[in-house]
């Protein structure tokens, strides 16, 4: 892969949230010594610094939705800062908190591709489908609900983010390691034919045969983007999320996703989300977190010619 410019963006939140402490992840990965990773990779890598946006009330939900104002609030901010940073030719990786961020981030990117005339693709690394509603949520936590969201089945308010309503169609977005699927949500899943390579596939057909259908038919007018939900990787590995499913990938199955996005040279932009340091063991989950994003700028055992 050529190196990138890469910018960090930290959104220090976890107000879409159901568990306390994702908003601590930005710096856990700075601990971790991303940017310094990325360098010794000959990245040119700028650390933004954190997005500012409201506090968590930790209010219960009103019509759906908790603290919708405030998730509303943070993703325009994370909107603002993805687009800028894809304008001026740099890949914006924005360093989480909750998932819910990934509406601001993906809304960014769409609009980007529809300016610069180019094709997407969504890759939702993640234990959850994240396609719930305010009908169908159980919680009212929106980081259940960004990709419905992203879709245009969401409040006004986040579904115009990006200007263009919907953001995204479900056709462009793969699902990758799904195990936890709400029983409203699933049903509703097959309704907008959403792609979901889950557990039992990976099961029986393998992370290679998944990766290649997930990036079948990339080309060079394809954008990229990976939204990394740490709790992708089974909880054995990465305990430092708020949300944890046994039975995910194992550390080879993640490294070989990683890998095989790597090689199409495709990737303009990444979401790292609901890393969870008070829920972790001595910052392991951000440090496995880091091999796996080394893993997507190109690290790999030996040369591939």
């Amino acid at each position: 892969m050529n190196s990138p410019a890469v910018s960090l963006i930290g959104a220090p939140t976890d107000i879409g949230a159901g568990a306390r402490g994702a908003s601590m992840g930005p710096e856990a990965m700075r601990v971790a010594g991303l940017a310094e990773a990325l360098r010794a990779r000959g990245v040119d890598v700028l650390d933004r610094g954190n997005l500012v946006g409201p506090s968590n009330p930790w209010l219960p939900p009103v019509d759906g939705y908790r603290h919708l104002n405030e998730v509303v609030a943070w993703n325009r901010a994370v909107h603002e800062a993805v687009h800028a940073e894809l304008q001026g030719g740099r890949m914006p990786i924005l360093l989480g908190g909750d998932h819910c961020l990934a509406i601001g981030s993906i809304s960014a990117v769409a609009r980007h591709c529809r300016e610069a005339g180019k094709k997407l693709r969504v890759l939702w690394l993640d234990a959850h489908a994240d396609f719930n509603t305010s009908e169908l949520t159980p919680s009212g936590n929106i980081h259940g609900m960004p990709v419905a969201t992203l879709c245009g089945f969401g409040p006004r308010e986040l579904v115009e983010i990006g200007g263009q309503v919907p953001a995204i169609s479900p056709k462009v977005v793969r699902q990758i390691g799904i195990r936890s699927v709400d029983p409203g949500e699933k049903r509703f899943v097959h309704e907008q034919d959403l792609e979901v390579f889950d557990m039992r596939y990976i099961d029986e057909m393998g992370m290679r045969h998944t990766m290649e259908l997930a990036l079948a038919t990339l080309d060079a007018h394809t954008h990229l983007h990976v939204s990394f939900d740490v709790d992708f990787l089974d909880p054995v590995m990465a305990p430092g999320v708020g949300t944890t499913v046994p039975g995910g990938p194992s550390y080879r199955e993640a490294h070989l996703c990683m890998e095989m996005i790597a090689d199409t040279g495709r990737m303009a932009s990444l979401d790292l989300m609901e890393l969870n340091p008070a829920l972790d063991e001595k910052n392991r989950t951000a440090q496995v977190a880091l091999d796996l994003i080394e893993s997507l700028f190109g690290k790999s055992t030996l040369m591939r010619k």
